[in-house]
């Protein structure tokens, strides 16, 4: 009788994990060896283990990945120069931790998104706030919140993430607002927060396709001098039928 209302307290508590540890320990033998505190923190264990799995697919939820790969589903043996010590350094998040940035460019289907959508997996394993975004996706959202009153929010909001990737990058125009749009970001981000942009085109193009020569150089010049700069090669893995990592 105690044990079960030992039970009942903890799901009352919202110690779910506890709960379940404690009555396997009850239907276990092979705890019977373990000291008071041995089995406590074999329970307390499990809590934290839960609830920070839990706090994990809530951040994975938030940062809409379009691809849920993570560091172990990319194939390193393929031959488009990708380096899987540079990978793994990038996993680490420490470049999240100074506040840098990433750049990956490369062919269209050679798995930058893949990868991207990888570290930003590692990046939300670790407790980091993370967002995925394609360009034009956050272009038409700005616009949006121009006009509903939104915006200073959006703004807020996005400023304030951990890790912010922007995929497509200068893939479309960018109009005015745009352009301004991305510069208040990035300056309200610079030596705060880490960026992650994903693009096609290399970089020596982006200070074109940005379109205002004056604004290109407050944007990229701000994204630009502490960016971890990966270039992929190779043919398009879309072409391969029946690949399952990128």
């Amino acid at each position: 009788m105690l044990h079960h209302t030992t039970i009942e307290k903890l799901h009352d508590l919202r110690l779910s994990a506890m709960a379940e540890a404690l009555q396997e320990q009850h239907q276990s033998k092979q705890h019977e060896s373990l000291s008071f505190e041995e089995r406590l923190g074999l329970l307390v264990d499990r809590e934290l283990t839960r609830r920070e799995n839990n706090r994990t697919r809530l951040r994975l939820s938030k940062a809409t990945l379009r691809w849920g790969s993570t560091i172990h589903d990319i194939d390193f043996n393929s031959p488009r120069g990708l380096q899987k010590t540079e990978i793994l350094a990038l996993a680490n998040c420490r470049w999240i931790q100074y506040h840098e940035n990433c750049a990956i460019t490369g062919p269209t289907g050679t798995g930058k998104t893949f990868i991207a959508c990888a570290l930003a997996h590692s990046a939300c394993s670790q407790g980091y706030r993370t967002r995925y975004l394609r360009a034009p996706k956050l272009f038409q959202e700005l616009e949006i919140a121009r006009n509903d009153g939104r915006h200073p929010k959006l703004m807020a909001t996005l400023a304030r993430l951990d890790l912010l990737i922007i995929d497509e990058w200068a893939a479309c125009n960018m109009t005015h607002e745009d352009r301004r749009d991305i510069f208040e970001l990035f300056e309200e981000r610079y030596q705060r927060h880490a960026i992650m942009l994903v693009s096609q085109l290399p970089i020596d193009d982006w200070h074109k396709a940005v379109g205002d020569p004056t604004m290109a150089d407050a944007i990229l010049d701000r994204l630009l001098h502490n960016a971890h700069k990966i270039r992929i090669e190779g043919e398009s893995f879309r072409k391969k039928i029946g690949v399952k990592k990128a």
